[in-house]
């Protein structure tokens, strides 16, 4: 599996969006981040991954509609 992941940097609140296929070990990698997880996707091809990241980081909008779909998440 291939998961488009968002997390959120707990000191300085910053976001970040990224693919990869081991979720936990991206997430150790991290760490020196404090990192939170807020939001995943899984994907069976790392090309349909890809494509959502580019798309989250291309278009505001869309990362916007999905920050108000997990607002609870980030207070």
């Amino acid at each position: 599996m291939y998961y488009v992941y968002f997390i959120r940097n707990k000191v300085s609140k910053e976001t970040h969006i990224g693919h990869t296929r081991d979720l936990r070990k991206r997430f150790c990698e991290h760490r020196q981040k404090n990192p939170e997880l807020i939001y995943y996707e899984a994907y069976k091809s790392e090309k349909d991954a890809r494509l959502r990241e580019i798309k989250l980081k291309q278009r505001g909008q869309t990362v916007r509609r999905l920050k108000e779909r997990l607002r609870y998440s980030f207070i």
